[in-house]
């Protein structure tokens, strides 16, 4: 069990439907990240694709299984330079497609999830929503959850990782102008309510009209900023995070006068609200 890891944030411009530039260009991102150290290297949502489809029809031809080729030119990199890959792209499941990030080890996939929240943007609009829970991939480099850009949005998909042991969450996402409340809030709030470290890595530049915001963020599980990318410049961050910290959810300040326990102190029997799927 690793009591801390190195992880870098890769905030990069992807180019769409330009799937052999965008891979060369996470190889070149994947050898700078081994060389300064990093456990683990977090790239955007869609970084393999682009986002920016007009409907499922273009989009397929871009699309693959997981696993599939991409995933396992990555494997054989993630091998070659000794370093945990998490990154997003278009899964194509038959007919149908989601919008999906691959975890990817050393040793081969370790697994995927699919986004089960779907804003009205992009190729979202037309993608189907994720089949399967949120879970935690327990890695070489920890206990690792994966949620994709709007799911940030909604606390419960963070606090279900958190209930199931995540020292770490992963956010790739594509973050556009108008989404700026994300980067100065949502992520440090996400890891500060659950007390979990968390790394939101976003993409840069245009693309079809739509602009993007940077602003990447490494932050522990205290809400503090550890790194975070520019908003318009290409450029990795880096940031040591402490996985043990994590793991502990009972906070003594002063001992038996302030102590704060992030998972004893919840009230359950109120919550019931949030899973009945109606106002109360």
């Amino acid at each position: 069990m690793r009591d801390t890891i190195r992880v870098a944030g890769v905030q990069m411009d992807l180019k769409l439907a330009e799937t052999e530039q965008n891979l060369t260009r996470v190889f070149d991102a994947m050898q700078t990240a081994s060389r300064e150290g990093a456990d683990l290297a977090v790239f955007p949502e869609c970084a393999l694709t682009g986002y920016c489809f007009y409907d499922l029809d273009e989009a397929r031809a871009y699309a693959q299984p997981v696993p599939g080729p991409f995933t396992e030119r990555l494997e054989r990199r993630c091998r070659e330079l000794d370093i945990h890959v998490i990154i997003g792209l278009l899964e194509a499941d038959g007919s149908i497609l989601y919008n999906t990030a691959a975890f990817i080890a050393p040793n081969g996939l370790i697994g995927h999830y699919r986004k089960i929240h779907l804003p009205y943007l992009g190729i979202d609009r037309f993608l189907s929503p994720g089949d399967r829970p949120f879970r935690v991939y327990d890695s070489d480099v920890g206990r690792i959850g994966l949620n994709i850009c709007y799911d940030a949005a909604f606390p419960e998909s963070a606090r279900v990782m958190m209930l199931h042991d995540a020292e770490l969450i992963a956010l790739p996402t594509n973050w556009p102008v108008g989404a700026d409340c994300n980067t100065e809030f949502v992520i440090n709030t996400r890891a500060f309510e659950n007390r979990v470290n968390y790394i939101a890595v976003n993409r840069v530049g245009r693309e079809r009209g739509t602009n993007f915001i940077g602003q990447s963020k490494i932050v522990d599980f205290t809400g503090r900023t550890l790194a975070e990318g520019d908003r318009s410049r290409e450029e990795v961050i880096f940031a040591d995070l402490d996985l043990a910290g994590a793991r502990e959810k009972h906070i003594v300040n002063v001992a038996k006068a302030y102590e704060l326990d992030r998972l004893e102190d919840r009230r359950v029997e109120f919550y019931g609200p949030i899973v009945e799927g109606e106002k109360p």
